[in-house]
């Protein structure tokens, strides 16, 4: 059986133990960067290529293209309290990524339009550029130009990418979790590093008065020796 790691802990400026996880900047992870491209990318579709009354699959793909990039954010946010909390917001997530996919390749299989594959001579250049863009001003300038195949695959291209990237970001939390615990060992751990510097703290002090006392008691014979009365 593994040996359980030391739960890492923060501090504030003062030297406090905190029980809170070091913040993650979701805006800065790359999933979560391309899930707003997803998203917008999603709204844009829609509103060309789908009826815009009397077809439950708009609201359906909106909402589940909205809910990848919120529940990272959220979940992302969570996590400095709990990991519990979100492990689940980014499995939800996951979820929604994957309905999502099955919409948009359900779509080109009604119309009879080419899923591209590894093969097709057009995946290579939309996978390198997907894998190399993740903010949505690098996309922005194409989508209105894009045609309902081009746009269907390049959010395939995207939901198997988020996938990819939120299985492993998902694994690295579960690992953290199983090996450093959840807020009740992060508040014990918290407290007993602070008891200890409390203890620490004292330790010192009384150490110092103790050294303070013992130079006070020099001088003092000092002064008896010199014919000073202390």
């Amino acid at each position: 059986m593994p040996e359980k790691k030391n739960i890492p802990i923060n501090h504030y400026d003062d030297g406090v133990a905190s029980v809170l996880r070091k913040p993650v900047v979701y805006t800065e992870l790359r999933f979560y960067q391309r899930s707003d491209v997803l998203y917008q990318l999603t709204q844009t579709f829609c509103q060309k290529y789908l009826p815009k009354y009397g077809d439950r699959t708009v609201d359906q793909m909106v909402q589940s293209a909205r809910s990848i990039k919120q529940n990272i954010a959220e979940g992302s946010s969570d996590g400095q309290t709990s990991t519990e909390i979100e492990l689940r917001l980014l499995g939800v997530a996951r979820g929604s990524n994957k309905e999502l996919l099955e919409d948009f390749l359900d779509y080109l299989k009604r119309r009879g339009l080419e899923e591209w594959h590894g093969r097709s001579p057009r995946f290579k250049d939309l996978h390198n550029f997907c894998k190399s863009n993740s903010k949505y001003e690098y996309y922005k300038p194409f989508l209105s130009k894009m045609n309902d195949e081009e746009l269907a695959n390049m959010a395939i291209c995207l939901c198997h990418q988020i996938d990819s990237a939120l299985t492993k970001y998902i694994e690295k939390k579960d690992r953290e979790f199983t090996t450093e615990g959840g807020i009740k060992e992060r508040m014990t751990a918290a407290r007993l590093e602070q008891r200890a510097t409390q203890k620490e703290i004292i330790a010192r002090q009384e150490k110092e008065i103790a050294a303070l006392r013992q130079e006070n008691e020099r001088l003092k014979a000092l002064l008896r020796e010199a014919g000073v009365e202390p």
